[in-house]
């Protein structure tokens, strides 16, 4: 049956529109680059496209790294164990470091190599070299050792910076190789706390810690912690754990401390302090008026060292004990109640006095013998040494 012309034409116009309708979705949907339409990730330009920080703060943390992490090295220890039948067994710790100068030492944990028979350090390019220790100060668990670059190889060293002028709150970030094998990890937090107290491990109170609550973790021991410029401002020491994991309570020996004793420890292996060694008891108010002190602070010394600086120069310790309420105590010695000008109410308080200065140094201090005051002038003596390095 033949169809009607305006049927035809009908269906001719029909046919056209839809030509026209498919021809032109497909032009709008097509990409403009001439791809897929659908891709499988990051385009190649998408992928070169330098990466913008989000803000000043993340710059900062990127630029840092960039920078110091080359600085900042992987220790590991090998020490001597010994099984049930006394046979020697090889045992590695591990620990982190920082570079500190172009001559390849390296500023470290006491704790991270104490023991040693080797010591091998891993650069941030997976370079390692062997090292050999310089210098230790297990008072302030604190070390240098040194590698020897091979050839005219340059090495990147850390800033230092200073710790006098820190402020709770302040950015801080941490570089080490957390459980010895996350190399060059960064962590990022704040100062929890200034001025704190932690033992090391030979029992010596160590004074002026800084808290912070970076994730700090074992093997971060030795790394440094920085400023927001990149500048050395501790060095990671311990942490506060219950798990043997960060909790975001770690402590780090403030870098005033490490510039005072680090030219000791690359000269002489050892830090030549003062030997003060003095036994007694903290006066408090209840202490002064059961006693009928002169003072209500200070310290009474109980018992004192006669080859030690204030042996020497003529302190005196307690003659008798006494029981005071439920405490046996050695009385009748002097009462230091200061030192170059300084107050006196704790020995923790003396040491910090006495660390900061030099054998041979005479610091003027005054006590009160029989309830009597007196000024004394003390000749500061070295400690000896044990000769030994580790």
């Amino acid at each position: 049956m033949k169809l009607s012309l305006r049927f035809r034409t009908f269906l001719l116009i029909l046919f056209l529109v839809s030509l026209a309708s498919w021809t032109v979705s497909r032009l709008l949907l097509r990409p403009p680059t001439g791809r897929p339409y659908f891709t499988e990730g990051p385009t190649a330009a998408a992928a070169d496209k330098p990466y913008i920080p989000a803000n000043d703060d993340e710059a900062n943390n990127i630029e840092i790294y960039k920078r110091v992490s080359p600085a900042v090295v992987n220790i590991t220890s090998t020490t001597v164990d010994f099984d049930f039948f006394f046979n020697a067994m090889p045992k590695q710790g591990s620990g982190s470091g920082a570079i500190i100068d172009v001559e390849g030492h390296i500023l470290t944990n006491y704790h991270v190599i104490e023991g040693a028979r080797a010591l091998e350090v891993t650069l941030a390019d997976k370079h390692k070299l062997k090292a050999k220790p310089i210098g230790i100060d297990p008072y302030n668990d604190l070390a240098v050792i040194k590698i020897d670059p091979p050839g005219k190889r340059a090495l990147a060293f850390v800033q230092m910076g200073s710790s006098s002028n820190l402020q709770v709150g302040q950015k801080v970030l941490a570089i080490g190789n957390p459980f010895g094998q996350l190399e060059g990890t960064l962590t990022t937090g704040v100062i929890s706390s200034l001025r704190r107290s932690i033992r090391a491990e030979n029992g010596k109170v160590i004074d002026d810690v800084i808290q912070t609550d970076a994730a700090i973790n074992p093997g971060n021991s030795g790394g440094p912690l920085l400023n927001s410029h990149g500048e050395l401002i501790g060095i990671n020491s311990q942490i506060l754990s219950t798990s043997g994991g960060n909790i975001g309570i770690g402590f780090a020996v403030p870098v005033n401390t490490a510039k005072r004793i680090i030219p000791d420890l690359i000269s002489e292996g050892r830090v030549k302090r003062p030997y003060v060694r003095l036994y007694g008891y903290e006066i408090t108010a209840d202490l002064a008026e059961a006693l009928d002190l002169p003072v209500d602070h200070g310290f009474l010394i109980a018992r004192v060292q006669p080859d030690d600086s204030f042996g020497q120069a003529g302190i005196r310790g307690g003659r008798q004990a006494y029981l005071v309420g439920n405490s046996m105590m050695i009385l009748g010695g002097d009462i230091l109640a200061e030192v170059d000008g300084q107050p006196i109410d704790s020995k923790p308080q003396l040491d910090r006095i006495i660390d900061n200065k030099k054998p041979g140094e005479v610091v003027t201090v005054k006590i009160y013998r029989q309830n009597r005051p007196m000024t004394l002038r003390v000749a500061l003596i070295e400690r000896p040494s044990n000769g030994s390095i580790l």
